[in-house]
């Protein structure tokens, strides 16, 4: 019988930040603290790059981020700040809606602000998303 170690919300964020702060896989998402002085690390942006051989290439999205007191047993509420068509994206506010969004829909402790971020980049290549008109580059909510 295998016991796991339950790793505090404040250091999970710490190693977060720290992850984040070196830059991550091949750049094409990132995220850092919105407040460096915000002790409960609530508050991050995130930024996608769009993918390849979609509407969305060569486009910066930038994203807030808002980590609860729960997170992460809770997943973290995503709201696009940049102008998005997207199925799952609320094009009145630019929040993801966690009901569209597989990652925030079947939400895992282990998954990270890097796997959101990654996971809602895929979903800009898919079927659904991939060919929809966009507003305007630069706009924002």
């Amino acid at each position: 019988m295998t016991e796991s170690v339950v790793v505090p919300r404040s250091f999970r964020l710490l190693e977060e930040l720290e992850k984040g702060e070196k830059g991550i896989g091949d750049g094409t998402v990132s995220y850092g603290m919105d407040d460096p002085d915000d002790l409960m690390m609530k508050n991050w942006n995130g930024t996608i790059i769009g993918p390849m051989n979609t509407v969305h290439m060569n486009r910066i999205y930038c994203l807030h981020i808002y980590c609860s007191e729960e997170y992460p047993e809770k997943p973290p509420q995503i709201r696009f700040t940049s102008r998005i068509n997207m199925a799952c994206v609320n094009q009145s506010t630019g929040e993801v809606d966690s009901r569209h969004c597989p990652v925030l829909k079947q939400w895992d402790r282990s998954y990270t602000m890097e796997t959101v971020l990654s996971e809602i980049r895929r979903d800009m290549a898919s079927p659904t998303n991939r060919k929809l008109p966009q507003p305007p580059e630069g706009s924002m909510y």
